[in-house]
């Protein structure tokens, strides 16, 4: 199984402040992979060093065996790093369609002129249908996004960000706000997501976590202080002591 994201001893300082702590991880083929870790631990500032809005002082980063430790962010987008986040970014007079429509033109390249349906636009709106057809959106599809659920906005986030074909999602707390049913959808379309492309997870909401991850990496203090399976990580004390909470042993 090959590497799609390979981190070798990351670190970052701010000051006296070790953010990043010597991190080594890695995301293959087809997987996801969770990031866990209380507040604090430094998983936004890894992120970010990830996509490019922070630069590492020490260690290296690779996204399909190439070297993207000091790629600026539109550059490892081009090669294939995807993501989203906690607070969606949407259009909400257009609808779920347009919406879709105009995330698949964007990857596509050229204007935005789909929406007269001509007949040189009719591939990014069979793309579309394709995506919606197989997603608990595709009732929605005229819907203003405006009249979207929460969960339902977060859905077609995913759907936009999946849109551009990457080789690596990262995935910011997509569970964050959603209810019972709302969250078991999510669960659903990220399993169905993997098989377009490895998903590095961060979120909070073990339930999901230990449902969908095939390796987990527990962050503390910007140290890496476990990474293997769900088992694994369940049954380590010093997790269950600096995270999940000996209510969980």
């Amino acid at each position: 199984m090959s590497h799609v994201l390979d981190i070798q001893g990351l670190t970052k300082t701010f000051g006296g402040l070790t953010a990043t702590d010597n991190v080594s991880l890695t995301v293959n083929s087809g997987e996801i992979h969770a990031l866990i870790g209380p507040n604090g631990a430094g998983k936004s500032t890894l992120i970010n060093q990830i996509c490019g809005e922070i630069l590492p002082n020490a260690g290296r980063i690779t996204l399909g065996g190439r070297d993207i430790t000091a790629l600026a962010p539109a550059d490892r987008v081009a090669l294939g790093l995807g993501r989203t986040f906690q607070i969606t970014s949407l259009l909400d007079d257009m609808t779920v369609r347009a919406n879709l429509g105009m995330a698949v033109q964007a990857r596509a390249g050229g204007n935005f002129r789909i929406f007269d349906r001509a007949a040189s636009r009719a591939a990014v709106w069979d793309e579309v249908d394709q995506s919606l057809s197989g997603s608990a959106l595709a009732v929605r599809a005229d819907v203003p996004v405006a009249d979207l659920a929460h969960g339902e906005k977060k859905q077609l986030e995913l759907l936009m960000a999946l849109s551009q074909r990457p080789r690596l999602l990262l995935l910011d707390e997509p569970m964050a706000g959603l209810g019972h049913v709302e969250s078991q959808q999510m669960i659903d379309a990220l399993r169905a997501a993997r098989k377009d492309c490895a998903i590095l997870l961060v979120e909070h909401d073990m339930e999901a976590v230990f449902a969908l991850a095939d390796r987990i990496t527990v962050l503390v203090y910007g140290r890496v202080i476990a990474a293997g399976s769900a088992e694994d990580i369940r049954a380590n004390p010093d997790v269950r002591e600096a995270y999940l909470g000996e209510e969980d042993a």
